[in-house]
């Protein structure tokens, strides 16, 4: 199974201005949050408000400005390509969770990722309705930042599958994962909005695990709470245990995800896997082979991939 390479890059400034950036955008959003927000729908079941149009577009602003060689990959606006030819990737989705804002459940956040050669490295999730910060870069650390104080992150060392704590989502219930709890026997459950929301329990060990057997991620979704969790400890994959990558031309996670404190993250995924394909989910490994195709046609020799 291939893995990333480790290493290390400075994120020190780009993780202070995603920082900043993701509470001005916290701003922005709470102004409709607590006023009103018109409502339209891309699809039948993907609605959009001005909070996320206000919010994207001062955020896309302001990287652009600080950061004009990077690209950018953001659900609300276009996508025009042009970021597969660049390194460096911000990821954006600025307000995961619309339907909670909707719903005013306070379950929804700002999320700014970075990926560098397809890993995602730096990640900021801000939930507006509490003004509760994650923020973390791999190698470096995580941090929750609350009420002017910064608090380290790090997962949860449960190493016993009846003891985890297991995450689900609001708005999307699915009966697989219900099943999957079933089968790991996990009998604690909490009910979050916000795949960002989501890590961010893990990432303060008030959750230990979050699967989502299904494909309608997309790397906007997952790239900020995917490099927020590695940094403080934890661990995601696919529902096949093969790593995910970022900058993809199809931005879709055709094979789901898991989430962990990464003590029993083998473990989990072999009931999962079997699980997914017993529901009749094909394996994962032939969505990577494409995927690492992808890379080593961008990249000689695709160097960050062992």
């Amino acid at each position: 199974m291939a893995q990333y390479r480790t290493e290390t890059v400075d994120l020190a400034l780009e993780l202070e201005f995603a920082s900043k950036l993701a509470r001005e955008a916290a701003t922005i959003v709470n102004t409709f949050y607590i006023g009103s927000s018109e409502v339209r729908y891309k699809s039948d079941d993907e609605p959009v408000t001005e909070a996320d149009r206000s919010a994207n577009q001062h955020i896309i602003t302001r990287i652009r400005a600080q950061f004009p060689d990077d690209g950018i990959l953001s659900e609300e606006s276009k996508d025009d390509l042009s970021r597969l030819a660049r390194e460096r990737v911000w990821i954006i989705d600025p307000l995961d969770g619309t339907k909670e804002f909707i719903a005013r459940n306070g379950e929804f956040s700002v999320m700014i990722g970075l990926a560098v050669r397809g890993k995602p490295l730096m990640g900021v999730v801000m939930q507006p309705s509490n003004y509760l910060l994650y923020a973390g870069a791999v190698g470096h650390g995580a941090w929750l930042h609350e009420d002017g104080e910064r608090v380290p992150l790090a997962v949860s060392d449960c190493h016993d599958l009846a003891n985890m704590i297991m995450v689900s989502s609001r708005s999307h219930r699915q009966q697989i994962a219900d099943r999957i709890r079933a089968t790991l026997r996990i009998t604690r459950e909490r009910v979050s909005g916000s795949v960002g929301l989501k890590v961010g329990l893990i990432s303060r060990q008030l959750a230990d695990l979050y699967a989502h057997p299904s494909p309608g991620c997309k790397e906007w979704d997952l790239c900020a709470p995917h490099a927020l969790l590695e940094a403080a400890g934890g661990k995601i994959t696919d529902c096949w245990g093969n790593p995910l990558y970022y900058n993809k031309r199809d931005v879709r996670a055709h094979n789901g995800l898991v989430a962990s404190n990464g003590v029993l993250h083998d473990e989990i995924i072999t009931v999962v896997a079997s699980i997914c394909e017993e529901a009749g989910s094909q394996p994962g490994r032939r969505i990577l082979v494409s995927q690492t195709t992808w890379i080593c046609s961008r990249v000689k020799a695709a160097p960050w991939i062992m």
